[in-house]
């Protein structure tokens, strides 16, 4: 089972698709740190460029992050290499196919990673690579989920083969041909080849036969509920939504969805599904993208209090109690909204 026969199950692509489509959705900043404990965007740094519109001269940040993402809930780990000028600042971030690469261990609590493309294979140093890596046991190199669910997923594959097969040769026509009469092994096997070829598959379902010589056609009828079929495959939605921590009603599984609890599965699946992930993004560019004394200057940071908004009615009703409260100013709330400012709006609202 490798991640791209695991992306041929249909639940597995719509959960990766969605984890890692909202997780390069969301908007990056770089922020500075001020003397009095508070922070600013730090727009002017090169990394605020490179994270938020281009990384590369093929990708933009998007597709870059969604791509590793990918590979990631996939394989375990997703790698990049980094470029830098001869100033020290990073340039470019490359993807690199995790297949083609390995870590190796060295001695003092150090690595590298070995990638060999085309027969031949180069060393990059740890700090030369942007390593994204799922749970791990060693530290170094994560789990993939994909080897760790191996058998579900591929009984999952068995059961999408077995759907497929039966519509294309089972057809719609199934049962047993019976006569009073006695048959030669010649009549039978000419008999067996010209039902075939008339009434099986998709194209000849639901033909009429036209039977002749006493033969009579007695159904077989087992239909995919009478053998849990459907409710296997309903089965493999719930163990996919578990393997990768999403809420099975935004893998369309709406059985027990509604409009009460639409709500609270997207800040579940906000705070439980997508936080971890974006910690995860955020620390690897912490750990290889600033130096230390950057470190403790600078921080990158996802905004995704865009998710967790709501509709209009509460958000109005959420701004209006922090600006009631005072830990909120009207011109914070206009700018959560993408609004335009208005001068001295704050101002106003404290004279009232």
């Amino acid at each position: 089972m490798d991640a791209k026969s695991a992306e041929g199950i249909s639940t597995v692509f719509a959960a990766v698709n969605l984890i890692a489509g909202t997780v390069a959705s969301l908007p990056v900043h770089v922020y500075q740190r001020l003397d009095n404990g508070d922070r600013e965007r730090a727009t002017d740094h090169p990394l605020s460029r490179l994270l938020g519109a281009m990384p590369n001269s093929t990708q933009t940040a998007f597709e870059m992050r969604e791509q590793m993402t990918a590979q990631c809930l996939l394989s375990g780990n997703a790698y990049a290499e980094i470029r830098y000028n001869r100033a020290g600042e990073v340039t470019e971030l490359l993807p690199i196919n995790p297949a083609d690469v390995t870590v190796v261990k060295l001695a003092g609590n150090r690595h590298r990673y070995d990638v060999s493309k085309d027969g031949r294979t180069r060393s990059l140093l740890a700090e030369e690579v942007l390593h994204l890596r799922d749970r791990t046991e060693d530290g170094l190199v994560g789990r993939s989920r994909v080897q760790v669910a191996r058998e579900m997923l591929g009984g999952a594959l068995a059961q999408q083969a077995f759907g497929n097969n039966s519509w294309a040769n089972g057809a719609r026509l199934s049962g047993v041909l019976q006569t009073p009469h006695q048959m030669t092994d010649e009549s039978l096997a000419r008999l067996g080849t010209s039902w075939r070829e008339q009434f099986t598959g998709s194209d000849n379902a639901g033909k009429t036969a036209i039977l002749e010589n006493g033969l009579q056609f007695t159904p077989l009828s087992m239909s995919n509920e009478d053998a849990q079929f459907l409710q296997s495959r309903q089965f493999t939605v719930e163990e996919v939504a578990r393997l990768f921590n999403v809420p099975p009603v935004l893998l369309a599984d709406l059985r027990h969805a509604n409009f009460s609890n639409s709500v609270e599965m997207m800040r579940h699946f906000v705070t439980v599904t997508l936080r971890p992930w974006l910690s995860r993004w955020e620390q690897a560019w912490h750990r290889s993208l600033l130096g230390p004394v950057a470190r403790g200057r600078y921080y990158i940071e996802h905004a995704a209090e865009g998710l967790l908004r709501g509709d209009s009615k509460h958000r109005a009703e959420f701004y209006k109690s922090g600006i009631d409260a005072g830990w909120m100013l009207p011109s914070e709330a206009r700018r959560l909204e993408n609004l335009p400012a208005i001068e001295g709006i704050d101002h106003a609202k404290a004279t009232e």
